[in-house]
Parts: structure tokens; C-alpha cells; sequence
């Protein structure tokens, strides 16, 4: 048969650069595209064979072939799939050598800068030249299941390309790269090696439908798989059979009853690399005009590094069962980042080289199908499985909070199956449904606290009228509390509400009876607490009466909507610089101190002993709630020197 040489148009030089160079990141994944082309190739057979059946084809044994051979540096993929005929060789292989124009470079460039290569993804071409990455020539050979002739294309990427027709062709497709030195130095390895191609066959195509099979090497010019052959002693042996590299069990596109447990919880540990079994399994199927499945698992442990700002999150990706990317951050929100998984989709826009996940509509569309998913699971474990339930929250509580903050969709959910501590129980936590339920006649609001631990906020002096009354008070520890409480603001029509912020009012009868004793006191006291405001000058905003305090003599507030202390350290500690909030210092008009003080400042016209009192009294209600004096040394120095006069 005659060979007919073809020159690539002027840039196709540059344009295989490009290729080779720009668009993939990874060498290894040459052999990943050209394995996922044979898979493809296999599938259009299997489906020509059902819609025809008087094709000439030979569909009894389906499988892909990789061969290598290190003493000529050869490496080959075949496959007994659909094939080309002659003019798709043209066609789908041209989609560089035929189209070697500015306008497919263009593309090229806006596909890598603005991720818009829709069009180009699938074709034939773009994954078949990436081999050009590590081989110095490539040669086809292919025939079309139902034709009798077949075509070879060979080229050495650079100034031409040959297309032959040939008889004696099999059915498939057969690519044989010529190899380049293995240089460790530009990451090209040696890819004759065959525990190379093993490892690179289980990281991306471990789930390929059809065996991937690594053929023995040949000896003395015959396959070794097709009879005996004398090992290296010199002594009779058998031919070894093909080694099949991919399991092919791709768990999530099987049945629940197909897979059991044990089968999961391998797989959750071999992406995940936690030698734990999960604490739930979650399974998706999404089927109609955009297809995927997803298994996703649940861990029983955090790790260490979960709050991490490096922290590598997000699931695998596959699309046909191919591997993409390890960490795909886009199909899940940040506060679900301790979920591992697999998701493979029946399509989705890559860009050319795969290793960018463009952000369309399905993207959006299975994130928060699977966000919805994982929520739910875990309101579903709420109630069927409360061990499970706890472990998860212990664990993984603080980091589902972010989402009250990040994802109003689903919020109420997030509400629902989120978990407190409260001073109703020193052990169990409690739902807000569930202190709802238990909220006393005449309570309008859920009360919080915010501290460091719950020994803190226990002993704040904030607690005392609340724990006086019975009142159930949500003890809250995590950071991210600070945050989520404002920008929820209620749950089922109840405010939440800060017992530390703004005026307390707890109502009751014991309070309406001493609405006449707290307006006299009001009185009382009008002129020291002029003083005192006058005396502690910019440190308050206001010095008032409190009715939240029974034991001690006084403590800090911070207005209704005021950020906390605690809120101001962490905006700061971000970077980001917010004014000084002033608090507003309460005194406890019934507490002995606070009583003498009074006294003293009625009866005293010298009152510069009662003026290092109030500072002392500030810092104390400072120190009381976790802060620290303005002035740690004066503190100290009045507090010494006031025991001294005591003494």
C-alpha cells in the first residue's frame, strides 16, 4: 500500500509545544488519556454491536493492552474496540494536524486562561498528542470494527505525519510510542518500567469498566504469552499469562446489596489514608439529563490538620470512571471539607488537559445535591443512630457551624442538627428544638453564653440571676459560635440572646415586686454612679445598676449590638482592624462592696482612696469574664497595696 506524507500547516510545530508543554502539568497522564480512548472505544463497540447485529465485529473478549518493550524503549496501548477507518483518522487525530492554525492555538490559550474549552474536550486528538510529552515519535495503527482495511498514522511531532492503508490491520486501535530518555531531572520516568505503568494504571484508571492488561514482555522475538519459552537459567518454564491492573470495581456504580461493608471501608481508607472505618456511608445517584454517582464517607476521627489553612480538601473526581483530580474543592462548601469520597460523572467541562473543573451550572447543581445529601445523612443519624450521631458531633460540630454562617439554604437543617452544651445537663448536649420545648412560661428568647470553656462561662458572673432562676443558659465554647449566633438571630421565632449584651430582663413575679425597690435604688445610687463613670473616664461606656448579678459585685456588658471582645480579638487576629468597642460596667446594688462604696462616697469629701476602689472594682469585673486589666502592672500595684491597708 502506497504511504502519504502530509505536512502539518505553518504553526503546528508551535501548537505541539503547546500541547506538550502548557496544557499538561503531569507527564504521567499521557497514559491515562490513552487508556480512557481505548475505554471509550470499547464502549461505541459495545453499543454498535446492539444496535446492529449483523456486525462483522468481534466483541467475545473486550479488553485494553499494554505493552513494553525497554530494549527498543517502546511502550504500546491497544484495544479491541470500535476502530477508526481512514478518514477518521484524518478527522479526529487532525484535530491538531488538521487544524494547525492560529485560531486552534487561540483556543488553546483562552481554554487554559479562561477555562472555556468546552468544545475541544473528547476529541480524539487532544488526548492522543499529549504522548508527545514523552515519546520523540508515535505511530497508529487502527481499523474500523466492520471494515476489512486499515490505516497506520505515524509522525515524530514535528514538520509531517504519514497515513498508510494497510490489510492486514486487527480490529481496534494500537498506539506505539517511541519513548524518550527518562530523565528524573523534567519528572519524564522511565515508562518501559513496568511497576511505573502498574502505578500509574491504579491511580487513574483503577475503575475502568474493561481489564487493563499489562502483556509479558517478548522473548526471542515471541510473545511470551503464547507458549513456553526457557527462563533465564536456561531451563524449560511456562509462558506467564497477561496481568490484569484494574480491579474494575467501581464500588459507587454498584448496587448497596452487591458491596458489602468491609468493601467500603477499604475503599474509604484507600482515599482517605486513615487506617479507621468511616462512621457513615453516604450513596447518590443522580440520573436524567445529568448523570453522576457519588460515594461519600463520613469519618469517625478529625484529623489533625482540619483547621489548617493548607488543609487538602475536597472528594476525587472521575468522569466515566477515569481519575481527574484528587482534592476537587469546587463539589462540596468548605465547612464540609472533612468529607472524602468519590464522585463520577457521566460528562462534565474540563478543560483541555482535564486538570481544571470549570465552574457551570452542573457543578453548581451537584454541590449542593451533595451538600443536601451529607446534611440530611447526618439529621438521619440523629435519630437512628444517636452513638453515631454523638461521635460525629465531637468531632466534626465546630467545622458544620461554619455553614450556618456560609449556606442559607440550608441552614434551618443545619439548625436542626446541630448540638450544645447547656447548663440542663453537664454530660448530654441539647438540640435548640429541644430547649425550645423546655423554655420556662414568660421566657421570650434563647439565652447564650460565649467563653473558652464551660468551667468559664459557668463561673462568669454574667450566669448568676439566670442560674438563680432556673433558666437554661447554651454554653458556648467553639470560636465560630461568636459568629453564627449574630447572623442567625432566631430560631423558630425566639431571638437568640446573649446574656453577657444589652439589659436582662427575665421577668416573673419576683421582679415585678421589686420594680419599686430597684426604682429607690436607682436613686440611691444616681451619684456614685455619675462618679464612677466620671472616674473610669474612657475605659466605660456607662456605669449602671445590674439585674443579672445575685453573688457578685459587679461585671462588664457589652451593649445589644456590639461586637464581644472576643469577636474584636478574632476580626484582628484576621487582619482586619474594627474600633474599640466601650462595655458598660453593672454593679450589683445588693452586694456589701458595692454597698460600702456608696456609703463611703455619701460620707467622704476626700474620695481618692474610693477612686483606686473603682479601678480595682473595673478590673476585677474585667478579669471576671476572661479579659485583662488595661494596665496589668497598676492593677497589681492597687491590689497590693489595698491588702496592705486591710492588714
Amino acid at each position: 500500500m502506497s504511504t502519504e506524507t502530509f505536512e502539518f500547516q505553518v504553526e503546528a510545530r508551535q501548537l505541539l509545544q503547546l500541547m506538550i508543554h502548557s496544557v499538561y502539568s503531569n507527564k504521567d497522564v499521557f497514559l491515562r488519556e490513552l487508556v480512557s480512548n481505548a475505554s471509550d472505544a470499547l464502549d461505541k463497540l459495545r453499543l454498535a454491536a446492539l444496535r446492529d447485529d449483523t456486525l462483522d465485529a468481534d466483541v467475545s473478549d473486550p479488553h485494553i493492552e499494554i505493552e513494553t518493550d525497554a530494549d527498543s524503549r517502546t511502550l504500546t496501548v491497544r484495544d479491541n474496540g470500535i476502530g477508526m477507518s481512514y478518514d477518521e483518522v484524518g478527522r479526529l487525530i487532525g484535530t491538531i494536524a488538521n487544524s494547525g492554525t492560529a485560531k486552534f492555538a487561540q483556543e488553546l490559550r483562552e481554554a487554559q486562561e479562561e477555562a472555556g474549552a468546552e468544545g475541544l474536550i473528547g476529541q480524539f486528538g487532544v488526548g492522543f498528542y499529549s504522548g508527545f510529552m514523552v515519546a520523540d515519535e508515535m505511530t497508529l495503527l487502527t481499523r474500523r470494527a466492520g471494515e476489512s482495511q486499515g490505516t497506520r498514522w505515524s509522525s515524530r511531532g514535528e514538520g509531517t505525519y504519514t497515513l498508510e492503508r494497510v490489510d492486514d490491520a486487527p480490529q481496534g486501535t494500537t498506539v506505539m510510542l517511541h519513548l524518550k530518555p527518562a530523565d528524573t531531572d523534567d519528572q519524564l520516568h522511565d515508562y518501559t518500567a513496568e511497576r511505573t505503568i502498574k502505578e500509574i494504571v491504579k491511580r487513574y484508571s483503577d475503575f475502568i469498566t474493561w481489564p487493563i492488561r499489562l502483556v509479558p514482555k517478548a522473548v526471542d522475538g515471541k510473545p511470551a504469552d503464547t507458549g513456553d519459552t526457557t527462563d533465564t537459567e536456561g531451563t524449560p518454564g511456562t509462558a506467564s499469562e497477561p496481568e490484569t491492573l484494574n480491579s474494575m470495581k467501581a464500588l459507587w456504580a454498584r448496587s448497596r446489596d452487591e458491596v458489602s461493608d468491609d468493601e467500603y471501608h477499604e475503599l474509604y481508607k484507600h482515599i482517605s489514608h486513615d487506617w479507621r472505618e468511616p462512621l457513615e456511608t453516604v450513596r447518590l445517584q443522580a440520573e436524567g439529563t445529568f448523570e453522576y454517582q457519588a460515594l461519600l464517607f463520613l469519618p469517625s476521627h478529625a484529623p489533625h490538620d482540619l483547621y489548617n489553612q493548607n488543609y487538602q480538601r475536597g472528594v476525587q473526581l472521575y468522569v466515566k470512571r477515569v481519575f481527574i483530580m484528587d482534592d476537587c474543592e469546587a463539589l462540596l462548601p468548605p465547612y464540609l471539607r472533612f468529607v472524602k469520597g468519590v464522585v463520577d460523572a457521566a460528562d462534565l467541562s474540563l478543560n483541555v488537559s482535564r486538570e481544571i473543573l470549570q465552574q457551570d451550572r452542573h457543578i453548581r447543581m451537584m454541590q449542593r445535591r451533595l451538600t443536601k445529601k451529607v446534611v440530611s445523612t447526618v439529621k438521619d443519624m440523629m435519630t437512628a443512630a444517636p452513638d453515631r450521631y454523638a461521635t460525629f458531633w465531637r468531632e466534626f460540630g465546630a467545622v458544620l457551624k461554619e455553614g450556618l454562617l456560609s449556606d442559607s439554604d440550608n441552614r434551618d437543617t443545619l439548625l436542626a442538627v446541630s448540638s450544645f452544651a447547656t447548663t440542663h445537663s453537664t454530660d448530654e448536649p441539647t438540640t435548640l428544638k429541644s430547649y425550645v420545648e423546655r423554655m420556662k412560661d414568660g421566657q421570650d428568647a434563647v439565652y447564650y453564653l460565649t467563653g473558652e470553656s464551660r468551667q468559664s462561662i459557668e463561673n462568669s458572673p454574667h450566669m448568676e440571676a439566670f442560674r438563680a432562676k432556673g433558666i437554661e443558659v447554651l454554653l458556648l465554647t467553639d470560636p465560630v459560635d461568636e459568629v453564627w449566633v449574630d447572623a442567625v438571630g432566631e430560631f423558630e421565632g425566639k431571638p437568640l440572646r446573649s446574656v453577657a449584651k444589652g439589659e436582662v430582663d427575665l421577668g416573673g413575679e419576683d421582679d415585678e415586686k421589686a420594680d419599686g425597690e430597684r426604682e429607690k435604688q436607682g436613686e440611691e445610687y444616681a451619684g456614685l454612679l455619675g462618679w464612677m463613670k466620671e472616674q473610669l473616664g474612657e475605659d466605660v461606656k456607662e456605669v449602671r445598676l445590674s439585674s443579672r448579678l445575685t453573688v457578685s459585685p459587679a461585671c462588664i456588658v457589652s451593649d445589644a449590638h456590639d461586637l464581644t471582645p472576643a469577636l474584636e480579638n478574632m476580626y484582628r487576629a484576621m487582619g482586619q482592624e474594627v474600633p474599640r468597642a466601650l462595655r458598660i460596667l453593672e454593679l450589683n446594688p445588693d452586694h456589701l462592696l458595692v454597698k460600702g462604696l456608696n456609703q463611703a462616697y455619701k460620707e467622704r469629701e476626700d474620695r481618692t482612696g474610693l477612686a483606686e476602689t473603682a479601678e480595682l472594682l473595673h478590673g476585677l469585673a474585667v478579669l471576671a469574664e476572661g479579659g485583662r486589666p488595661k494596665e496589668p502592672g497598676r492593677f497589681v500595684k492597687l491590689v497590693a497595696d489595698q491588702l496592705e491597708r486591710a492588714l
